[in-house]
């Protein structure tokens, strides 16, 4: 056992079903993550990230390490955002403010963050992220990246690995990335943005 784990879902398995499958579920979380945390473990000692926090390993790491830590920093932070059978909807707070101000609307902050999503060049995620004045920014982080190494605040991400969602929508990137607002659970969101 090593210093990280894998972590705990916050739902069953099925929780997401349609959007995410069991399957998925299971592969996603049940493999890659666990491999990602198990390689990190490993790569660890004589390292001088032994005392480390994920965060702390993102922004300093290179190679390896830096891959394994920032994959499972971006599953945590993604697994978590998401809730079974009734997902919260965006009802205002702090986060539906910022997105009507920096975006526009709901609906110019979803347009925006798909074709974000959708353009990414080859494997990578898409993230909505709040800079130090609390300003709203999508950006797209490729591989292992996360925002956290602009010195931005993560909310909300939508993994574009093959990974997440081939079972399910085999090579239909923008499908995936559409139904993913079904399952997001905003009171998570708000909860990060408030942090």
């Amino acid at each position: 056992m090593g210093k990280f784990s894998l972590m705990a879902l916050p739902y069953e398995a099925d929780a997401l079903q349609p959007v995410i499958s069991k399957d998925t579920i299971g592969f996603h979380h049940g493999k890659h993550l666990a491999a990602y945390v198990n390689n990190l473990n490993a790569l660890l000692p004589g390292s001088g990230f032994e005392e480390a926090s994920l965060e702390e390993i993102v922004c300093k790491a290179s190679g390896g390490i830096l891959n394994n830590a920032g994959q499972i920093l971006n599953h945590e932070l993604y697994f978590s955002q998401f809730r079974g059978k009734e997902a919260s909807l965006l009802r205002g707070g702090l986060v539906g403010s910022a997105i009507k101000r920096d975006f526009g609307s709901f609906e110019a902050f979803k347009d925006e963050f798909q074709k974000k999503g959708a353009s990414l060049f080859g494997s990578g995620w898409v993230w909505l992220s709040a800079d130090k004045d609390g300003k709203l920014v999508i950006t797209q982080e490729p591989n292992a990246a996360n925002p956290v190494q602009k010195g931005l605040k993560p909310l909300l991400t939508f993994d574009v690995w093959e990974h997440a969602y081939y079972l399910d929508y085999q090579n239909r990137r923008p499908d995936h990335l559409a139904a993913l607002w079904q399952i997001v659970d905003w009171n998570v969101v708000e909860g990060r943005y408030k942090r």
